[in-house]
């Protein structure tokens, strides 16, 4: 018999902040900590890969996103990245000029944007740059796992601060 998980409660022992379980204020006892300087690792060992193709690791993460779903909206890409309009423009007018997409007014609608990859984009991302680096982690059979739990507490993040957001209202 499968056991389900559910969220745990403030009651439950690993769900209170390290302060309440008696463990001091150790950076080291910080999920949000581990996860960030998690983020910084990855951002240190994408940048000699990326280097070499000329790509940040925003550019890059444009390019996959766009391999997901070509012909997106500006703004439909931008909430993909977690990333404003006004922030995720130079992005793309870079890999424009570089080649790997190409943007243009929606004929429908000529204040949307719509962004696709070009054919060198695709050839890029075939080559799969960060193929390496799933296995750095050292995870092996267990980084799905991983990296499910990790999108499962940012999806319950966004939707708490969105709830929060609200109740201000």
């Amino acid at each position: 018999m499968s056991k389900t998980r559910t969220a745990k409660t403030p009651d439950q022992p690993g769900s209170r902040s390290p302060k309440a379980n008696g463990e001091g204020q150790k950076l080291a006892n910080y999920l949000c900590f581990a996860i960030y300087s998690a983020n910084l690792a990855f951002g240190r060992a994408y940048k000699p890969v990326l280097d070499k193709l000329g790509l940040t690791y925003t550019q890059y993460i444009a390019l996959v996103a766009l391999s997901e779903e070509d012909n997106q909206t500006v703004g439909a890409l931008g909430e993909k990245m977690f990333l404003e309009s006004n922030t995720l423009t130079p992005i793309l007018k870079k890999l424009e000029s570089i080649g790997y997409i190409r943007r243009q007014r929606d004929p429908a609608d000529e204040r949307q944007v719509r962004v696709s990859l070009t054919p060198a984009g695709r050839r890029l991302l075939e080559t799969d740059p960060g193929a390496s680096l799933t296995e750095a982690t050292g995870l092996g059979e267990d980084f799905p796992a991983a990296q499910k739990t990790v999108t499962r507490i940012r999806d319950n993040l966004l939707r708490a601060t969105r709830a929060e957001l609200g109740a201000e209202k």
